[in-house]
C-alpha cells in the first residue's frame, strides 16, 4: 500500500500548515487573553479519536483527507511530532492518559472485552478506581470534570461507572454509566461524533464561569465504519470502482473529515463564548490506524501511518506515535512545529497539574512527567524513558510484527525479546521509518536499555503470553 505522506523537514510542516518557517506573531488581542488566562485556573478539553494515525491530517502530510479545522487549530497552537501514547490499543492508552502510569503496571495489557476474555489475559475487568487520575485531581481541586464518548475502561457487572473516577457529568459508550443514544441506528458510528460535541457543548455552557475539564473521546475512526451518504458526498471520486482501495479510501476520509467538522464545531463554540484564552484545547489519537486484515475494517482499514512502520497492535512507530496539537491563545505559541520534545500520554496527568498549579499527591509516582514548559512552546528533554510491553498478536505483514518490548530514551528507541531472540535499536529522529537495526554497532547502548527495560518488566504482573509474543519462532520472509 502506497502511503499518501512522508517524512517531513521542519519548513516543509510550516508550510503544511499555512505558516511561514518562523514562529508567528500573537493575535492583537494576545496581551488580554494572557491576562484573562492568568486571571483563573486554564480549562482542559482533551479530544481523543480513536484509531486516528500520525499521518491522517493535513498539518501531518496528508494530501488526500480534508482537515480545514484541524489544520487551523494546528495554525493557532502549536504542533508536536514525537507524541506517543503508552499502548497500542484503546484501553491500555486511555488508562495511561488518565492515570500517568504504564498501563502494563496495572495489569492492563489489551483491551477491556467481556470479564471471560479479561480473565483469559490475566488482565482486570476495569481500570481501578482508587488510582488517582487526572479528573479526580482536578475535581479535588475545585473543577467540574465532564467525559463525553468513548470510555473502554470498564464495563459489564460490577464496574464502576465514570463518576467513580472524579468525574461530575458523562455520557459514553462502552461504560456502565449513561450512554449515547441511538446505538441501534446502523449510522450510529457516524452520527456520534456529533452528539459527542453536543453533549461536550452543553457541559462548557452550562459551566463557563467555573474552571472546568472535560475529555472528548471521539468513537472514530474506528472501525466498523459506516458514513451517511452526505458524509461520503466529497469524496465522491473514491467510491467503489476496480481500483484497489477505493471504495476504501472514500469510507475512511469521509469519517476523518466528519470528526473534523465536528471538532472545527466545537472550537467555534468555546470561541464564540470568550473562553479561547482561557481553555488549553487538546487533540490527539489512542493508537495507530487499524489494519485492513481486520475483519470490521477489511472495508475502512486504510489509515496513514505516515512514513512509520507498524499500526495498531504494533509497538514499531507506527502504532503508538500520533498527532497531538495544543491551542491556548496567548500562553502557546501559534504556527511552531516542536520536533525535538519527545512527549507521551503519561505526561498529560503531571502536565495539566502543572499548568493549573496543582502539587501532586507525594504517593502518585507517576511514570510521565510535567511537560507544561513545552506546551508553552519551549522544547523540553524527557528525564524519564518510555517504555511499552505488548503481549499478543500483531495483526498484518510482517513488517508489523515487533518484539515484545521497547524503551524510548533520547534519541534511542531499542525493541527486544525478553530472551534476546530480538534486539533491534534505532536512532529515532535520524531514522523514524525504525529500518536500520543498529543494535550491532552500539553494544553499550544495548547493554544499558535493556538493563533498564527488563528490570521494568520484572515488577509487571504476570500473566499469559500469545504465541507470537516474546519469541523468534514465527516464519521471517527469507533473508531476515
Amino acid at each position: 500500500m502506497k502511503l499518501d505522506t512522508v517524512v517531513l523537514s521542519r519548513r516543509q510542516f510550516l508550510a503544511a500548515l499555512g505558516a511561514s518557517a518562523t514562529t508567528l506573531a500573537l493575535p492583537d488581542d494576545a496581551s488580554a487573553a494572557r491576562s484573562s488566562a492568568m486571571a483563573r485556573k486554564p480549562n482542559f478539553v482533551f479530544i481523543f479519536a480513536d484509531d486516528l494515525g500520525w499521518g491522517d491530517l493535513g498539518c501531518y502530510g496528508n494530501r488526500q483527507i480534508r482537515t480545514p479545522n484541524l489544520d487551523r487549530l494546528a495554525r493557532e497552537g502549536l504542533l508536536f511530532t514525537q507524541f506517543y501514547v503508552s499502548g497500542s490499543v484503546c484501553s491500555p492508552s486511555r488508562a495511561a492518559v488518565m492515570t500517568s502510569r504504564f498501563p502494563a503496571r496495572l495489569g492492563i495489557h489489551g483491551h477491556f472485552a467481556s470479564h471471560k476474555q479479561n480473565r483469559a489475559r490475566a488482565m482486570p475487568d476495569w481500570l481501578d478506581p482508587e488510582v488517582s487520575t487526572v479528573t479526580r485531581l482536578l475535581k479535588d481541586a475545585g473543577y467540574v470534570t465532564g467525559h463525553f464518548g468513548k470510555w473502554h475502561l470498564g464495563a459489564g457487572e460490577g464496574a464502576p461507572s465514570p463518576g467513580d473516577y472524579g468525574i461530575d457529568e458523562h455520557c459514553t459508550r462502552s461504560s456502565s454509566g449513561p450512554q449515547l443514544a441511538g446505538t441501534d441506528d446502523p449510522y450510529f458510528r457516524a452520527k456520534s461524533t456529533a452528539q459527542i460535541v453536543d453533549r461536550t457543548i452543553q457541559f462548557i455552557e452550562k459551566h463557563r464561569e467555573r474552571p472546568f475539564y472535560v475529555n472528548v473521546w471521539s468513537l472514530v475512526p474506528h472501525a466498523t465504519l459506516h458514513p451517511t451518504a452526505e458524509q461520503m458526498k466529497p469524496y465522491e471520486r473514491y467510491a467503489p470502482r476496480s481500483v484497489p482501495y477505493e471504495g476504501v479510501k472514500q469510507v475512511y476520509y469521509a469519517s476523518v473529515s466528519d470528526l473534523d467538522e465536528q471538532v472545527g464545531r466545537l472550537v467555534r463554540r468555546i470561541d464564540e463564548l470568550g473562553l479561547a484564552g482561557d481553555t488549553v484545547i487538546v487533540f490527539s489519537s489512542d493508537n495507530g490506524p487499524e489494519d485492513l486484515n481486520i475483519t470490521n475494517a477489511v472495508h475502512s482499514g486504510i489509515g496513514s501511518t505516515g512514513p512509520f512502520r507498524g499500526r495498531k497492535r504494533s509497538i514499531y512507530e507506527g502504532g503508538i506515535r500520533v498527532p497531538f496539537i495544543v491551542r491556548w491563545p496567548g500562553q502557546t505559541p501559534t504556527g511552531k512545529v516542536d520536533d525535538t520534545t519527545t512527549i507521551a500520554g503519561v505526561d498529560w496527568l503531571p502536565t495539566v497539574c502543572g499548568l493549573a498549579g496543582l502539587r501532586l499527591p507525594r504517593d502518585l509516582n507517576p511514570d510521565g512527567q510535567d511537560m507544561s514548559q513545552a506546551i508553552r512552546g519551549r522544547p523540553t528533554p524527557r528525564s524519564k524513558p518510555l517504555m511499552w510491553e505488548w503481549r499478543f498478536r500483531v495483526a498484518g505483514d510482517m513488517v508489523h510484527k515487533c518484539p515484545m518490548l521497547a524503551i524510548r530514551d533520547g534519541k534511542w528507541k531499542l525493541l527486544m525479546n525478553p530472551d534476546r531472540s530480538r534486539i533491534e535499536l534505532y536512532d529515532v529522529p535520524a531514522d523514524p521509518t525504525e529500518l536500520d537495526n543498529i543494535a550491532g554497532q552500539n553494544r553499550e547502548v544495548v547493554k544499558r536499555l535493556s538493563a533498564t527495560l527488563l528490570k521494568w518488566q520484572k515488577t509487571l504482573p504476570a500473566g499469559p503470553l500469545a504465541e507470537e509474543a516474546g519469541s523468534n519462532a514465527y516464519r521471517w520472509p527469507k533473508g531476515r
